[in-house]
């Protein structure tokens, strides 16, 4: 209501309450005759009037603001968008609209932040909300079952900011092939048909998915002809000799030329199938002479343009080999990313293949239109040859060879680490079985040894000879547990602990070690999954990774550092995001171990975990620290990879170890694993004697062994191999327990003790091996059996026959 339009009403009400005043004054006169009580009820009347009429005034701007009531289906249109997901929610988080995008995307019952995602995704967006209520915006990066990346950006508006504004958008590679069908229907068909190139996407089948309104104008007569589904082949027609043209034109038109181009996501070339892969076909007329004139590069620029958004690497070259245009695609692939082209395509090869390059070009350039391919090595990266693709043109003005080159870094990454675990697992085969053999030479070394020492007392003249014997003998058995760790053959006892337990144990060890000039750093995140891992053999990956560290920085200098020790919390999306062909998908709990010495120089970081490898000085290093380490890790179930940068100007060098150990979840009703500080119980004591087979093909191992258990006042049964332990059985022998080695001759330990179980069932077989328990285990398969681990001491092995023999009296199980 304008101002005018009030005045009459207002005047109106003024005269009412005028009258209404006189009335009541003139009532309270009559009533009370009281001048004095007039005047008050007078005054107190004119009060609350003019109070009134302030109120009134006050609030009338705020009447006049009034705002008309949403219209959401008028916001939905604003919002609609094919590229991202749009949606508006209130305080209670309801879903006030959405675009149909978002519907699509996730559904019409979806409402963020509960969204159809992973559960760590799900955690980030309730993340966001509170930062956009409290902050007024917020972002976050989601993902779904199926691995589909998105980022939401939500934002906090409304009158009185009781709405949240929430925009998703994809995260992840390029659609080329969706990129060119929206290309061919909008400016760029449009372009190329005003320069005279026809464009179709065409399926392996020959049926075209998209074409531009050039092409549909010169195979139809009509640019509006909707072409999918069309048979591309049945538009040409073949006229004299190789002569081709439009099929509609009936051989009236002019000859034209056809350049294929296949298309297909350059960051997952190896995996494109040529029988699933569209090809772009660029459809010219020969006499059109395009790029003929107007100097520069001598081929189309309106071409050039093309190729250079395509994500496939191309270049064109004249008949002189000169190079008239590279798209950035192509100078990714050859390792000059950001750079001009060079001159000559010979300038990105190395010596030895300039000539065989030239040559090439020439002869495509020259002969008939044709194609091929040639290995050369960019100087980028020499070791690994590429694959060039060649194919002479025609009707392009100077350009007269189309080149192809693909980025391949990432496929020789990987085939470089297929060898590199290749190796690895080879040289791990070769060192556990040079260990298990080592072990039988061992354990008759120190059987000897302890029996020999039971004949000679402290003070005799060959009691310390002997001693130092055995301290040799035992500092070789723990090179040989060394080496069977790094060929994940050795005997762990796993149990679920916490990363930052173990640290935290060793960080006092781990200061003394390192000494007073190096900084210690530990670092944990929070809410970090248990491990299930030998928490021995989690200290000892530790202590060497920061033994190692500290030399490093002990060679430099003063000596000074800082040694980081850090765990980290990996989830799912983390493993995904990291793009390794290595670690499979799943939660981990990263152990970060790194140093601020002089790094490990590229072409060494490859080799430090092969067993004897060591950069040290002659006599300070066995080359098995790191290699143990591999292998405890891999034994575990986890992954290590480290990461080095030498020192350069203005920066310093340093080594990053990064262990990946995969989080344990127990199954429901699961019995919980003994925790790292519960004592074992102890050996149970037995001195009732018994009758004991020994089945050992090693010589030196049997004469120890059945010398030990005969001065324990065992009846001892000797047999060279499993055959002849069988044979023994068979024939009517009694005994008590088998002591039997798993590796013999014809017939091996195993094999041994199930043939036997046929005629003593509830015999109990103690094996003895050099291999993993865990391993054997899973091979044997026999029930009521034992394990002792070489090298072992005369005493050990008194210990575990009469443990064995103990529990078998007491109805144990074979563990």
């Amino acid at each position: 209501m304008s101002a005018q339009a009030r005045q009459p009403v207002l005047r109106t009400d003024v005269a009412v309450v005028v009258g209404a005043l006189v009335f009541s004054a003139l009532l309270v006169w009559a009533v009370s005759g009281d001048a004095v009580l007039m005047g008050v009820f007078i005054a107190a009347i004119l009060a609350f009037g003019a109070g009134a009429w302030a109120l009134s005034r006050r609030r009338a701007p705020s009447a006049e603001a009034e705002f008309a009531q949403p219209d959401w289906s008028v916001t939905v249109a604003g919002i609609e968008r094919p590229d991202m997901a749009i949606a508006v929610t209130d305080r209670a988080g309801r879903l006030t609209c959405a675009n149909s995008t978002f519907e699509t995307w996730f559904g019409p019952a979806a409402a963020p932040p509960s969204l159809p995602v992973v559960s760590a995704s799900l955690e980030r967006l309730a993340d966001a909300t509170r930062r956009a209520w409290r902050d007024g915006h917020g972002t976050a990066e989601i993902v779904n079952e199926d691995g589909v990346h998105w980022r939401a950006d939500v934002r906090r508006t409304g009158r009185g900011d009781d709405f949240l504004v929430w925009r998703i958008s994809t995260v992840g590679a390029s659609d080329p092939v969706g990129e060119l069908v929206a290309h061919l229907d909008g400016k760029l068909g449009r372009g190329l048909a005003k320069a005279g190139i026809a464009a179709a996407l065409v399926d392996p089948d020959g049926t075209i998915r998209a074409a531009s309104a050039g092409f549909a104008l010169r195979a139809t007569g009509d640019a509006a002809t909707d072409m999918t589904g069309v048979d591309f082949v049945a538009l040409l027609a073949q006229e004299e000799g190789e002569r081709i043209g439009w099929a509609r034109e009936g051989g009236r038109g002019g000859a034209l030329v056809l350049y294929h181009v296949p298309v297909a996501d350059p960051d997952r070339a190896d995996e494109a199938d040529p029988n699933t892969t569209p090809s772009l076909m660029l459809v010219v007329e020969a006499s059109q002479g395009i790029g003929t004139g107007g100097g520069g590069t001598g081929a189309a620029p309106h071409l050039e343009a093309l190729l250079s958004q395509l994500p496939l690497g191309l270049a064109m070259a004249d008949r002189d080999g000169r190079l008239l245009f590279a798209n950035p695609a192509f100078m990714r692939a050859a390792g000059q990313e950001g750079q001009e082209p060079p001159t000559y395509p010979t300038d990105l090869v190395v010596k030895e293949d300039k000539r065989p390059l030239s040559e090439a070009i020439r002869r495509f350039a020259q002969g008939p239109a044709a194609a091929g391919d040639l290995a050369i090595r960019l100087t980028s990266q020499p070791d690994d040859p590429v694959s060039l693709s060649l194919a002479g043109v025609r009707g392009l003005g100077e350009a007269a060879v189309l080149l192809g080159l693909t980025d391949t870094s990432e496929e020789m990454r990987l085939k470089r680490q297929v060898a590199q675990a290749t190796k690895m697992q080879a040289v791990g085969q070769l060192a556990g079985g040079v260990a298990h053999d080592f072990n039988n030479v061992l354990t008759a070394i120190l059987g000897t040894c302890d029996l020999m020492l039971m004949r000679h007392t402290p003070g005799d003249s060959d009691y310390d000879d002997i001693q130092q014997i055995r301290a040799n003998s035992n500092r070789a058995a723990s090179l040989t547990r060394q080496l069977l760790a790094f060929s994940r053959q050795q005997t762990l006892r796993p149990e679920v602990i916490q990363v930052p337990d173990v640290v935290a144990d060793v960080s006092q060890m781990l200061r003394r070690l390192i000494g007073e000039k190096i900084q210690l750093v530990v670092t944990h995140d929070r809410d970090l999954g248990p491990v299930r891992a030998d928490p021995t053999q989690l200290e000892q990956v530790i202590v060497n990774l920061c033994v190692n560290a500290r030399d490093a920085m002990q060679s430099r200098g003063d000596g000074a550092g800082r040694l980081t020790l850090a765990t980290r919390r990996v989830t799912t999306t983390d493993v995904r995001a990291m793009r390794s062909e290595i670690i499979p998908a799943g939660e981990y709990t990263a152990l970060i171990v790194e140093d601020t010495g002089g790094g490990i120089p590229p072409e060494i970081l490859g080799k430090i975990f092969e067993p004897f490898f060591t950069t040290k000085e002659q006599g300070k290093g066995t080359g098995l620290g790191l290699s143990t380490v591999y292998g405890i890790v891999k034994q575990s179930g986890g992954f290590i990879f480290a990461e080095s940068e030498t020192p350069q100007a203005g920066r310093t060098g340093g080594t990053r170890f990064t262990v990946y150990l995969p989080v344990h979840h127990a199954a429901p009703g699961s019995v919980p694993d003994r925790a790292a500080n519960t004592p074992a119980p102890p050996p149970t004591q037995w001195a009732g004697g018994g009758s004991i087979l020994l089945v050992e093909d090693e010589d030196p191992v049997r004469i120890v062994a059945e010398r030990a258990l005969t001065r324990q006042g065992y009846q001892v049964t000797c047999a060279r191999d499993g055959e002849e332990g069988l044979e023994l059985v068979e024939e009517g022998g009694q005994f008590d327990l088998v002591v039997s080695d798993v590796v013999m001759p014809t017939l091996d330990g195993p094999a041994m003790a199930r043939e036997i179980r046929r005629f003593a069932p509830d015999l109990p077989v103690l094996f003895m091996s050099g291999y993993a328990e865990e391993q054997l285990r899973k091979q044997i398969g026999i029930a009521n059996a034992w394990f002792m681990p070489k090298p072992f001491s005369v005493q050990q092995l008194s210990e575990k026959v009469g443990e064995v023999l103990a529990q078998t009296a007491q109805g144990g199980i074979g563990r």
